[in-house]
């Protein structure tokens, strides 16, 4: 449904000049213009407008609220709008629908997904579970709800390792789908019977451990921020460990947790190892400090996906609604709820 009436010739023109190509929407720029009319647009839908930290900074600057993925989809949950515009990658919107099923929850193009998410599907899950009776499943919230549906607890990078202490250590723990972080909960926890997926977001394992090391040397006064999820983070633990690099500038962080740190850090300069969208929030929390990416090649092309013309469809149109099962959702909250009783799940991805 529209919410544009005959007035609107401005947005109207802004809509004629959207392009669709596989890669997303285009031929909108992100001006303040634009901005003016996202912010117009969405409080005549009452829509709240929500930007994931991997967002273009256009998309963050416009967004009513900015995070990682289940603070803003507990966010939503809060919200007294009625319809949610969820600007990051499907299985994030999904898992708002999930917490939020009574409300409309949008997000500007359906077709933004997550190399992550889709490294276990549902009928893989199914048999890994056939192949160890009686594990409990951890998955990560970077799933899909068919997988969450299927799981016992989820956890986030921030509270996965006490997410995994929290069952009896006597049961096997099937962990996914991130293969790096799976590797750092197995690392602090020193658990033993913990069995973990062999997927990865592509983004994070490309940032490797080379790079890190020769930026690392090459700036040793710096901190260095590491997401778990990156291929990176046991290269970051050696070099503390062997003691070219100080261990207490060393911090392996989700991105709430990175946030935190800029917060407090006295450093002067941060070398961030995670998506490079994450540096514009940095930037505003501590504008002293000089935020450099490890690589700066580290970028989503699907949270990418959410362009300036994307978010002006979505507000004007309605489009693309996110739709979850009754039941999927249903068995998905329960592993969300069961991981908030364990405690504060903190930021996610």
């Amino acid at each position: 449904m529209t919410v544009m009436n005959r007035t609107d010739t401005l947005a109207e023109d802004m809509i004629a000049s959207i392009t669709n190509s596989p890669t997303g929407y285009g031929g909108v720029d992100g001006d303040e213009q634009w901005a003016n009319e996202i912010r117009r647009l969405a409080k005549l839908r009452g829509a709240t407008v929500l930007a994931h930290n991997y967002q273009l900074p256009a998309i963050q600057d416009v967004a009513d609220h900015v995070g990682d993925s289940l603070a803003l989809s507990r966010i939503a949950a809060e919200a007294p709008e009625d319809t949610i515009v969820f600007c990051g990658v499907h299985f994030m919107a999904e898992t708002a629908k999930i917490l939020s099923p009574e409300k409309t929850v949008l997000i500007p193009d359906q077709r933004a997904g997550c190399s992550l998410a889709d490294s276990i599907t549902p009928d893989e899950l199914r048999a890994w579970k056939d192949e160890h009776p009686g594990a409990v499943v951890v998955s990560y919230v970077n799933t899909t709800a068919a997988v969450k549906a299927l799981t016992d607890i989820c956890c986030t990078s921030s509270n996965a390792v006490d997410v995994v202490e929290s069952i009896d250590p006597d049961r096997e723990v099937l962990f996914c789908p991130d293969q790096f972080l799976g590797a750092h909960v197995r690392r602090v926890t020193g658990r033993k019977n913990i069995h973990v997926w062999a997927g990865e977001c592509h983004v994070h394992a490309g940032i490797n451990g080379d790079e890190l090391t020769e930026q690392a040397r090459a700036n040793p006064d710096a901190e260095l921020y590491v997401h778990p999820e990156c291929g990176c983070a046991t290269s970051a633990l050696y070099l503390a460990g062997e003691g070219a690099f100080p261990a207490e500038r060393v911090k392996i962080l989700s991105t709430g947790g990175m946030l935190d740190a800029a917060h407090e850090t006295r450093a002067r300069k941060v070398l961030v190892a995670t998506e490079v969208g994450m540096l514009h929030q940095l930037r505003r929390a501590a504008p002293e400090v000089d935020f450099q990416a490890v690589n700066d090649r580290a970028s989503c092309k699907y949270m990418k996906m959410i362009t300036p013309a994307a978010l002006l469809r979505c507000v004007v149109e309605g489009a693309d609604e996110v739709h979850v099962d009754p039941e999927v959702a249903a068995a998905g909250r329960r592993s969300v709820q069961r991981m908030i009783e364990i405690g504060q799940p903190g930021g996610g991805e």
